[in-house]
Formats: C-alpha cells, sequence, structure tokens
C-alpha cells in the first residue's frame, strides 16, 4: 500500500468504527418477536452485519410478499433506542484527529441509511468527518462501488488515493471494484492489501506522525 499517494481515508462504520453487535442483535431481535420469530441467531447476524435494512428485512422475512407490516414495526421500535449500545472503538477519535491533521480526508462509507446522522450525533462525532456517503445516498449499495466512487467525485481522487477500512467481504468487494486500498479490521482472513486491529494499527499504516514518532 503506498501511502505517499493517500488523500482520503475511509471508514465502514458496523464492526470498525463501532463494535455494533450487541446493538444490532437487540434490534432485529426485537423486530423479530413482533412477528413471534426466536431472536436473531449467529448466522443471521453474520449475514445481516453487511446488509442494508431492505435486504436484512427480505432475509430475514422471506415468507413475506409484502413487508409494509415490518417497516412499520421497525418505525414503532425506531433504531434510536439501541445507538447507545454501539460502543465506539478505542482510538477512533484520537486516529480522525491525526488524519485531519496530516490534511486528509475523513469519510464514511456505510450500508446504513438514515440512522448514520443520529449515530454520529449520538456519539459526538458529527465534525469528525468531512463526507459521510450511506446506502440512501446511492444508486447501488456495497459490494458496488458506489459510495466510494461518490466520494472520490467529491474530492475530484483517483482510485489509489482513497484507502478504504472494512470487516466484511461486502467492503472488500466493494473496494476492489473501486480500484482503492483496503485495509481489514480485525479480519485476518479477509483479503487485503493490510490489516489491523486497531485504530492506533491503522495510523502506523497510514504513517501519521503521531503513531510513526
Amino acid at each position: 500500500m503506498d501511502t505517499a499517494v493517500i488523500k482520503a481515508v475511509v471508514f465502514d462504520c458496523d464492526g470498525v468504527m463501532f463494535d455494533t453487535a450487541l446493538a444490532n442483535r437487540k434490534f432485529y431481535s426485537d423486530v423479530l418477536a413482533g412477528f413471534n420469530k426466536p431472536p436473531i441467531d449467529d448466522e443471521q447476524f453474520i449475514n445481516i452485519h453487511m446488509m442494508t435494512v431492505t435486504a436484512a428485512v427480505e432475509y430475514l422475512f422471506p415468507e413475506m410478499d409484502d413487508h409494509r407490516l415490518v417497516y412499520n414495526m421497525i418505525k414503532n421500535i425506531g433504531y434510536a433506542s439501541v445507538i447507545p449500545m454501539m460502543i465506539m472503538e478505542p482510538g477512533l477519535v484520537e486516529l480522525l484527529d491525526a488524519i485531519k491533521q496530516a490534511g486528509l480526508v475523513r469519510g464514511v462509507a456505510t450500508n446504513r441509511t438514515n440512522t448514520m446522522g443520529r449515530v454520529l450525533i449520538e456519539h459526538k462525532l458529527r465534525k469528525s468527518f468531512d463526507i459521510v456517503v450511506t446506502a440512501s445516498d446511492v444508486a447501488n449499495p456495497k459490494p458496488f462501488p458506489d459510495q466510494l466512487e461518490k466520494i472520490m467525485g467529491a474530492y475530484s481522487l483517483l482510485p489509489r488515493q482513497i484507502v478504504f477500512i472494512g470487516d466484511s467481504i461486502y467492503d472488500k468487494k466493494a473496494a476492489e471494484s473501486a480500484g482503492t486500498w483496503f485495509v481489514a479490521f480485525k479480519q485476518p482472513g479477509l483479503e487485503a492489501h493490510a490489516h489491523a486491529v486497531s485504530m492506533d494499527e491503522v495510523g502506523e499504516l497510514l504513517k501519521l506522525s503521531k503513531y510513526n514518532s
């Protein structure tokens, strides 16, 4: 990975910026309970972790042709109630500050939709990113490259000037299709240009002065 050419650092949300396992399990289990279904299991959780809400609903309720009742349930439950259960990755704020000091663009590319803004406000990160692209902002969510391409377009960047930090095969495929660098976060088995298990390690990989003094 050629760090000398990088001008933007883009983060996935769930599993990278935040440990969302507890929050997402609670939310989707509550939705399932509303239809007398058992709580979400491990296989289901692994799959919906990468999906948009629409894809998750279709996956969890394949027997239903019309999902309006499910969306009504989701609206009534509201994701806002579990946002405080999201655990911010240690060192994230410090890394974002160091990225800013290095003059690099700080971005988010997530398959979340209308919940991302609330997440950033709740965890006081709204001013920590220069651009946030959700599944609602593009024609196709990850694994398609649309989100990364939108960031490229916004800052007139070449693919090799962006590094995307993700934790799923969807993230890897998006980076691959977009032609950007890809760092796999806490996923040693995921093919990537580099791997990291902490925000400090990301800072070291990026050769930011704070982490390589």
